[in-house]
């Protein structure tokens, strides 16, 4: 059973400079605007602080790497059961010629994967292995950027499912099996 949206996303002709401005920079950064964010721009501070995500995701790419950085973020969206987030970071995954359910991992992208699997099933029990690798392999700095940047997506998650953002159109042929919009 689809569901309509709590929010209805921004229209464009109608929205202040401020939202304009903000919606002409996501055209000009990524090529379109997904439907999250033009939900998110009936405010301009809660766009911006999600849009953070890509602050810490450029942090973090130089010690990660997109690949690593991807695995983590659909493990928690996929965790979190976001269809929105899920999809995204499965339509990523596939369009660079991957097989998200047969991913071959390197030792970082798999610690990332579990700890990513085990913040969402329970994050006052994540196995004191995964802490081990992560202090013995990142800084202090880093794994800062790397829990921040999972509350990001953990949010960003909550975000859609709550207000019930309509999943974009470029999305649909990227799930492996009908599913519902609940």
């Amino acid at each position: 059973m689809k569901r309509e949206p709590l929010i209805p996303m921004t229209d464009y002709e109608t929205a202040s400079e401020a939202v304009r401005h903000e919606y002409d920079d996501q055209i000009q950064k990524h090529g379109r605007i997904t439907n999250m964010k033009r939900t998110l721009l009936h405010d301009v501070p809660a766009f911006k602080t999600y849009m953070d995500w890509y602050t810490l995701y450029d942090e973090l790419r130089p010690t990660f790497g997109d690949r690593a950085l991807s695995i983590f973020s659909h493990a928690i969206s996929t965790g979190n059961d976001c269809l929105i987030c899920g999809l995204f970071f499965r339509k990523i995954l596939v369009d660079a010629g991957e097989d998200p359910a047969n991913l071959e991992l390197n030792e970082t992208e798999r610690l990332l994967r579990d700890f990513g699997v085990q913040i969402t099933k329970n994050p006052h029990h994540i196995d004191q292995a995964i802490y081990d690798a992560l202090r013995a392999r990142y800084t202090d700095a880093e794994l800062v950027r790397l829990i921040a940047f999972a509350g990001i997506m953990y949010a960003t998650n909550l975000f859609n499912t709550v207000a019930r953002v309509p999943l974009d159109d470029v999305l649909y042929s990227y799930m492996n099996e009908p599913q519902k919009e609940d």
